[in-house]
């Protein structure tokens, strides 16, 4: 046996001091199968032990102060500047497709573990419990969503009618035909493979839906599109099921071929997970368990798609036809901005390693400080040309992103905001509630003070001035872990989930915020949320359209 975990150490109110995990030779066998190192095993219960580490926010970015705005004078040049780009074929969509479709359906399993299905029951508490609320409004408008006619023809092969199991309230029978592998198994399928959207003639997945929407912004001269989705294994076989099913239908409505990649995330990223007590947590068999390290471990997939101009979006966020115009037209302004950003970056970087500082400091000084946003150290004016020459070197020679952000409506996630870094100097960072300390009143006042949301809607540049691959290894804040509380099978544990991969895996990006209009912004965190107009386009087409046909 061997002791891992002394150094762990009491921290101020919390737990136990010297928390020393014994391992078995069993245990590190089984981390060496995993690709887990002995060190990083460490790093994550010292990270546990301390508590994680917070940020220092100094105040959240508006428009005019950290958030862009695209001037209407510049549209007709960044929608030039995406269409050459993608005519070359630098555009690639990325996608994170891997997570299961578990916490849609979390208040159906609330409810039905508290209720069962008795439904006079359940309407009767309508008002005392929001998840009964958001229950019944599932029950009563279930046959508005787009999975009804999947859902209706898989029971009615066991001799089981969805109307007549309605109207008698036989909710049990419904869910388990629609949650379990006795039927849809949407419980346990990632969102990537639920049907999201009905129209006229057909419904389509979340995946489907990007792979139309992205045809619109990354198609080249060729027809070809790019995309890379990450995956989780168990799933890999149907999420080729379903390519095999549906590709020929969307070569020929868009006149495209597809290149489509996917990854799975590494268990080489998990986190070990620990008890309240700060002891690790064993299953059933004895084994350490281990928690995934959320979409901070996508970066290593991230990493080697050897990219270079590469659209990011969430599988959950993704809009219905009538709304497709306005995303696609929004999404070919980001990627032109960026296009242009990035044109000047490497044209600094160019002369500057030719002409050297002097002969171009003071439009490069306004660059970075007008257009990048850059805050120099107090230090700085005492520097020599030399100093500041490596200066820029070194801050203008990092990948860049270009973040849409919408207005803030209350819904749950990260947002941008001025954070002051360690040495004093401010940079702009998507931040996440759980970066930020709520229990210092100031903090916690400049979180609720932020106007703006951030969508997860990014395209970034990933190469240098030279065209090689920036290592984007070498950018990550690694102390940006944030840790989860779990409760599996109703036992608390507490894991570590990376760096986010647009929070702290980017934090040493060069990063720009830009509004975007909210239409463009389309969540699906519950499975009511697919109620919304924005994903009901047999009944809203009319209405988005009019309202945004002259935007887009």
């Amino acid at each position: 046996m061997r002791f891992i975990g002394q150094h762990i150490h009491k921290r101020s109110g919390g737990d136990a001091e010297g928390a020393i995990m014994l391992l078995t030779e069993a245990d590190f066998k089984q981390l060496e199968v995993l690709g887990i190192s002995e060190s990083l095993v460490q790093r994550q219960l010292d990270l546990l032990a301390r508590g994680g580490c917070q940020v220092n926010l100094n105040r959240p970015c508006t428009k005019g102060d950290g958030l862009s705005m695209i001037a209407p004078e510049k549209i007709e040049k960044y929608l030039q500047l995406h269409e050459e780009a993608a005519q070359a074929g630098r555009f690639l969509k990325f996608v994170p497709a891997s997570g299961a479709a578990t916490r849609m359906f979390q208040f159906c399993y609330q409810v039905f573990e508290s209720f069962g299905g008795k439904i006079e029951v359940i309407r009767k508490a309508t008002s005392k419990d929001k998840r009964v609320r958001e229950f019944l409004k599932f029950w009563d408008n279930l046959k508005n969503f787009a999975f009804y006619d999947d859902l209706r023809k898989r029971m009615a092969i066991d001799g089981f009618y969805l109307d007549a199991m309605r109207k008698g309230d036989r909710i049990e029978i419904v869910l388990a035909y629609l949650l379990t592998d006795w039927g849809l198994n949407y419980g346990s399928l990632p969102k990537a493979l639920l049907k999201f959207h009905r129209y006229h003639q057909e419904c389509r997945t979340a995946f489907e839906e990007h792979v139309d929407e992205g045809s619109r912004y990354v198609k080249d001269a060729n027809g070809l599109c790019r995309f890379h989705f990450t995956i989780s294994p168990e799933h890999e076989e149907d999420f080729h099921k379903l390519i095999k099913e549906v590709l020929p239908k969307y070569r020929k409505r868009n006149r495209a071929n597809y290149c489509l990649d996917f990854s799975l995330q590494a268990h080489s990223t998990d986190s070990i997970a620990l008890g309240p007590d700060n002891t690790i947590v064993r299953d059933k068999h004895g084994r350490l368990v281990f928690r995934p390290g959320g979409h901070g471990a996508l970066l290593d997939n991230f990493n080697n798609l050897n990219g270079d101009l590469v659209y990011i979006k969430n599988i959950d966020n993704i809009a219905s036809d009538h709304l497709r115009t306005l995303v696609s037209f929004w999404n070919r302004l980001l990627g032109g901005f960026l296009v242009e950003v990035e044109e000047k970056v490497h044209s600094f970087l160019q002369r500057l390693a030719a002409e050297g500082f002097a002969a171009i400091s003071e439009e490069l000084e306004a660059f970075a400080r007008e257009t990048l946003l850059l805050h120099f150290p107090e230090s700085y004016s005492g520097w020599s040309p030399d100093e500041r020459k490596r200066f820029f070197l070194n801050n203008l020679n990092r990948p860049i992103r270009v973040c849409g952000m919408v207005p803030n409506k209350g819904e749950a996630g990260g947002g941008p905001f001025w954070v002051e870094q360690k040495d004093g100097v401010l940079s702009l960072q998507i931040v996440e509630s759980g970066q930020v300390d709520m229990a210092d009143s100031e903090q916690s006042k400049i979180w609720g003070s932020s106007t703006h949301f951030n969508p997860v809607n990014l395209v970034c540049a990933l190469r240098d001035y030279r065209g090689r691959q920036f290592d984007l290894n070498n950018y990550v804040d690694q102390d940006a872990v944030v840790i989860c509380q779990k409760s599996p099978n109703g036992k608390q544990i507490k894991a570590l989930e990376l760096p986010g991969l647009w929070n702290g895996a980017m934090a040493a990006w060069n990063t720009i915020f830009v509004e975007m209009p909210g239409e463009t912004f389309c969540p699906v965190k519950t499975v009511n949320d697919l109620l919304r107009p924005e994903h009901q386009p047999e009944r809203s087409e009319g209405v988005f359209q009019a309202a945004n046909l002259g935007r887009a």
